[in-house]
């Protein structure tokens, strides 16, 4: 007897990882569901996965700051898989524009699921969960550890996916049932960019790429493939005992001026406007001062933060592409788009 192919929800269906994620998924033969805050971007989005108007793909119009739509949209399911999140390209002004929607989306995307009879959740977090608060320096982290929001000083976009990841497994211990439930934990995300809607990590690339960034400040970050961020989801989609597991999505540390001079080396002429100033830690913390932008790479000034992904290898054989990889289809995109 041959058995129906499985349904998943994939929230916040145009965001930059889920579009790799929904067209894996259609791949393999799963029938999707996915929300957008507004039904007007369904066509859109169809024609950037490329799936017309198949019916292995149903849209549902949900916000994370409201209920409605969100039982319809997991209605049906086993799985899901929960993207939808704010990720802003500034800084705001009031951190609970980026607190409040991010936790009680999640929460409101597990009650739907729970309710209506979801097996498993994962959903994506991020090493901002993971590895601030804890002082300069040179740091190693690893799933068992936390930001730590005491620290003064901690920005937005991190207390967001640090609070919005601990009320989820909160909410699930106390009201989960048997919902099993994990988190993917990436780094900055790069890699192919298929629109000019892209995700705000790219902007570092295309910020480089313009020479909007007159000179280096001395800060780095953890970088991972897109692709390969949306293949860990689907090995925690997929694999057996996932309940309460972390992974972190990392393929390595790079300082931003290697960034640069990747970039330069592999696109002569292409990177001309790439800098390739060292800014000095006074300087930035002086621009720090009158940019809330500055004021959050200042706090990161000679700070390494190397994310551990051996769980991810170790658990899920996920193996990811190098830096290097990711930050080249980045540019060559921006490029093929016409944004640089």
């Amino acid at each position: 007897m041959s058995t129906s192919p499985p349904r998943i929800l994939v929230t916040g269906g145009s965001g930059y990882i889920a579009g790799v994620l929904i067209r894996q998924l259609l791949a393999n033969g799963w029938q999707v569901n996915t929300t957008v805050r507004d039904l007007k971007r369904e066509p859109a989005l169809r024609q950037l996965l490329g799936i017309g108007a198949s019916e292995q793909l149903r849209c549902f119009a949900a916000d994370l700051m409201a209920d409605a739509g969100w039982a319809e949209a997991a209605a049906g399911c086993s799985h899901m898989a929960h993207l939808a999140s704010p990720l802003p390209v500034g800084v705001p002004r009031d951190a609970s524009e980026l607190i409040v929607p991010a936790r009680d989306g999640a929460l409101r995307a597990l009650k739907a699921a729970r309710d209506a009879g979801v097996q498993r959740v994962v959903m994506t977090s991020s090493v901002a969960a993971i590895a601030y608060g804890h002082g300069p320096g040179e740091h190693h982290f690893t799933e068992d550890d936390w930001t730590r929001l005491e620290t003064p000083g901690i920005p937005p976009y991190i207390q967001s996916k640090t609070i919005a990841e601990r009320a989820a497994r909160d909410w699930v211990a106390r009201e989960g049932g048997g919902l099993e439930f994990c988190t993917v934990n990436p780094s900055v995300v790069l890699g192919p960019v298929a629109s000019a809607d892209y995700s705000a990590s790219v902007v570092i690339v295309k910020s480089l790429l313009q020479g909007k960034v007159p000179a280096l400040p001395n800060i780095g970050f953890g970088i991972v493939d897109v692709r390969d961020v949306a293949e860990l989801h689907w090995r925690a989609l997929t694999a057996t005992g996932m309940a309460d597991e972390r992974f972190i999505a990392c393929g390595g540390f790079l300082w931003l001026r290697e960034i640069a001079a990747i970039l330069r080396a592999e696109l002569g002429e292409q990177a001309s406007r790439v800098p390739t100033l060292q800014m000095p830690d006074w300087a930035v913390r002086l621009l720090a001062k009158f940019s809330p932008t500055v004021r959050a790479a200042a706090s990161e000034l000679g700070t390494s933060r190397h994310q551990d992904a051996t769980h991810a290898r170790e658990k899920l054989g996920w193996v990811p592409r190098p830096p290097r990889k990711a930050i080249l289809a980045t540019a060559k995109d921006l490029m093929a788009l016409g944004v640089i």
